[in-house]
């Protein structure tokens, strides 16, 4: 697993960005995939979870159902898997309690006001990221008694600006919903593509909801396939599925 040392500086903070390294899956999913909704064995993925929970020292990893939302819910217990929540971003104060997200190219973000005793986690692919989940964590870490300006924040592996070629339709619309968002592309190496920065977007969007104290690891899902699974990199290989990585927080 890896860590921010932004986060690793705080006092009664677990987090970790778990790689694909030091689990029991096989094939194309091995070996350390937390994808409970992956076509893997699910006796496998709750072996893989269960080694997350004890590097984390929690008993559980609450993830929901993500469907690429602004959404942010509160946890304060876990839940059952056929009852997780449609939302892609997760706050809780319950100390012992992880809250986590799956990614295979989208970014894991992992937040903490050490202060306030509040924790966040969010995953952020681009439509979510344009959506605003971002925003939508940190209201929501705000309710629960945090202060934006106290937040520290890590953005984890995910596919990196070298690695992500989109089309003229996807600028497009991150050019209609603001103009400056031209800044986040680069020219392709084909004709009439793009290379996208999702990584400095994000960034760029923490900065704009006032959270300065954040880091980002610099990792790339898609060109490092020995420590991550890579969504984009299956479909390119053909292959009928993929595994997940889990970024996760918890209050010890």
């Amino acid at each position: 697993m890896i860590r921010s040392s932004a986060l690793a500086r705080l006092p009664g903070i677990a987090h970790a960005f778990f790689t694909r390294e030091g689990g029991v899956s096989q094939g194309i999913y091995a070996s350390l995939n937390g994808g409970a909704g992956s076509g893997d064995d699910s006796g496998r993925v709750a072996e893989n979870r269960k080694r997350m929970c004890a590097a984390l020292g929690v008993g559980d990893i609450v993830t929901c159902h993500q469907v690429h939302s602004a959404e942010a819910v509160l946890a304060t217990a876990p839940w059952p898997r056929s009852e997780a929540p449609r939302a892609d971003a997760i706050v809780t104060k319950t100390p012992g309690l992880a809250i986590g997200v799956a990614v295979a190219d989208c970014a894991p973000l992992l937040f903490a006001d050490a202060d306030a005793r509040v924790v966040g986690v969010a995953h952020a692919g681009w439509k979510g990221a344009l959506g605003g989940v971002i925003e939508a964590v940190v209201a929501r870490m705000e309710q629960e008694g945090a202060a934006r300006e106290r937040i520290s924040a890590a953005i984890g592996p995910l596919i990196r600006q070298e690695s992500y070629e989109v089309g003229a339709e996807f600028v497009a619309r991150f050019r209609a919903a603001d103009a400056s968002h031209a800044r986040f592309f680069a020219p392709g190496a084909r004709a009439g593509r793009a290379q996208f920065d999702l990584a400095g977007f994000l960034r760029a969007r923490l900065a704009a909801a006032g959270v300065h104290l954040s880091e980002d690891l610099g990792l790339d899902t898609y060109a490092d396939e020995a420590r991550f699974f890579s969504y984009r990199r299956s479909v390119h290989r053909h292959e009928a599925d993929y595994g997940r990585l889990i970024g996760a927080i918890a209050l010890t």
